[in-house]
């Protein structure tokens, strides 16, 4: 089976993580098999709760390339699917100011299910990317040298 993992690279740059959730996804059939292709972003995404349930927004899953009239809405609200004790939880981290909730990374599991990984986060202030991007640059130097 072909292993895809779509990655929000700017997520650990922007924000910094509270807590991380691994969720699942309820798709469509040709959402699926896009999916599988690898034809996924989810850069824009952000996640909200509505009704006591979790759901994604703005996460793009393109339109199957053999799919027929009926074929998907590239930018629909997707459900996340957790445990009723988890979405409590997030809920109540999400009272505080300035908190959200970002999806970090979209893969397939070992049992051919969809899983997205979401985090908890607060938004970083411009001073503290600056001191993440020092610290990225001390750990490149510091490997170059070995």
């Amino acid at each position: 089976m072909k292993s895809v993992e779509i990655k929000n690279k700017r997520a650990k740059f922007d924000y910094e993580w509270l807590d991380t959730y691994t969720a699942g996804i309820q798709l469509l059939g040709t959402e699926v098999k896009s999916v599988r292709m690898g034809k996924a972003s989810i850069a824009e995404g952000y996640c909200f709760i509505k009704d006591s349930e979790l759901y994604i927004k703005n996460m793009n899953i393109s339109e199957w390339s053999h799919g027929n009239l009926n074929n998907h809405d590239p930018i629909r609200e997707r459900k996340l699917l957790l445990s009723k004790r988890e979405i409590i939880k997030i809920s109540k981290s999400l009272i505080d100011q300035g908190v959200t909730i970002v999806p970090t990374k979209m893969y397939i599991s070992e049992k051919g299910w969809i899983k997205m990984n979401i985090a908890v986060a607060r938004g970083k202030k411009n001073y503290d990317k600056r001191q993440s991007l020092k610290d990225k640059d001390a750990k490149r130097d510091l490997a170059r040298l070995k």
